[in-house]
């Protein structure tokens, strides 16, 4: 029960900070993507913060040993970039830059119970659900 909770808090704790920090709102990141235009740096600060706060707990945490909740850590050691990874990053950024939304931000938008953070929600679960289908039918 403490791993559900604990998961839950972090992702309130997430959402939360999205929302202060402007994140739920696609005009905003569509702002700070506007370098030619009406550029809004605030955001910078944002990804900024979340890099200083990443970079000394990442290091800290690991020390650890273990985690708190689970048997061991998952790192990603793999480190090549193939063409699936390169497509899929071009295909979410060219996504988040026109619709001013990513995963994270689209889903604690959902709590506004505004119809297009459910459409986004909605077409997210369905691209991921199709990428499934074809994964499972190409192995």
């Amino acid at each position: 029960m403490k791993k559900p909770l604990a998961a839950f808090g972090a992702g309130l704790i997430f959402a939360v900070g999205l929302a202060i920090a402007g994140m739920t709102q696609p005009s905003k990141v569509v702002g700070f993507l506007d370098f030619f235009g009406q550029w809004d740096p605030s955001l910078a600060f944002v990804m900024v913060g979340a890099i200083g706060v990443h970079f000394v707990l990442f290091r800290l945490i690991l020390k650890r040993g273990t985690p708190v909740f689970g048997g061991r850590f998952e790192v990603p050691t793999r480190k090549d970039l193939t063409p699936a990874l390169l497509g899929g990053s071009a295909l979410f950024g060219i996504g988040w830059g026109r619709g001013g939304v990513c995963p994270g931000p689209g889903i604690a938008s959902v709590a506004s119970f505004g119809a297009e953070a459910a459409v986004f929600v909605g077409t997210m679960a369905l691209g991921m659900l199709s990428y499934s289908l074809f994964e499972a039918q190409r192995s």
